[in-house]
């Protein structure tokens, strides 16, 4: 079995030293789109460095740290890329991030989930620098046809849709070339940019990151109902639900609670196909 469950979680967690800077911060940004329109004094906090924050969702790119297609190189996981999707995601923040930083972030495969026709890796990685820590990340990856081996199929959290209408729903629309502009902060899998690529992995075309609809999603809760304040956010967790193609529109239904956002995100363009699901934006 190229996916040794026991070996996997095992393994000695790996750490490694990371920086970022105000561009690596922007960057992140206009690839889920923002800067529309540019000289909108809500976008400058997300484009111009003398007012920059920084959206949470960051955490997941920020000095790479193992990453999801690193984690595949972890001890006891050896899998075909084609098969790898990217399950869900979550992450907590202890802090907001700051716009400049270097840190260690510490990485390890938490669990090995059997799903039966596929395995569920799920990575996890602690960053913290000199003041303590910042965020905890874990991500859900699953692989096709790597389940059967009668493991542990791990939990199945499901978040019941409020019976009554979003308190709010927007839309924003993904640019043809946002794939292309997203993957320069770090995630280099061809299945977004890669037309045969994306075929061996049966899309007819390049499909964009998971993390950039998870992105886009963040930036629309907090712009929308915690009145532009990245501060705000404890944690924020979603499952993918389906895929997004460039140049499809993203509907964000958002119901309200006491300190807590529940989400769904749809495709437009694909009758409401589900994009995003089970998500939860907690918040001060």
């Amino acid at each position: 079995m190229p996916i040794d469950a026991a070996k996997a979680v095992a393994a000695e967690p790996r750490s490694a030293e990371i920086g970022w800077d105000h561009k690596d911060v922007q960057l992140y940004h206009l690839g889920l789109g923002a800067g529309t329109p540019a000289t909108d004094p809500d976008e400058l906090r997300y484009t111009l460095e003398s007012r920059l924050h920084v959206l949470p969702s960051f955490a997941t790119v920020a000095g790479a740290g193992m990453g999801v297609v690193g984690g595949l190189s972890a001890p006891g996981v050896e899998v075909n890329l084609a098969a790898v999707l990217h399950g869900g995601q979550s992450i907590t923040l202890h802090r907001p991030i700051p716009v400049a930083g270097r840190a260690v972030t510490t990485s390890r495969v938490a669990a090995v989930h059997d799903k039966g026709k596929a395995a569920v890796l799920v990575l996890r990685s602690e960053t913290a620098d000199d003041d303590g820590p910042l965020w905890t990340s874990d991500a859900q990856i699953f692989v096709r046809g790597e389940g059967g081996w009668g493991g542990d199929r791990g939990p199945s959290e499901r978040l019941e849709t409020p019976a009554r209408e979003p308190d709010r729903t927007v839309e924003r629309p993904v640019r043809e070339d946002q794939a292309l502009l997203y993957r320069l902060s770090g995630d280099w899998n061809p299945l977004h940019a890669d037309p045969e690529f994306a075929k061996l992995a049966g899309f007819d075309r390049p499909i964009l990151h998971g993390l950039c609809s998870y992105g886009m999603t963040l930036k629309a809760v907090v712009d929308t109902l915690l009145g532009g304040d990245v501060a705000r956010v404890r944690s924020y967790r979603t499952r993918f639900a389906g895929v997004v193609f460039p140049g499809e529109t993203l509907r964000i239904r958002m119901w309200a609670g006491d300190g807590r956002v529940q989400v769904t995100v749809t495709a437009v363009e694909r009758d409401d196909a589900p994009v995003l699901a089970d998500t939860l934006v907690e918040h001060s």
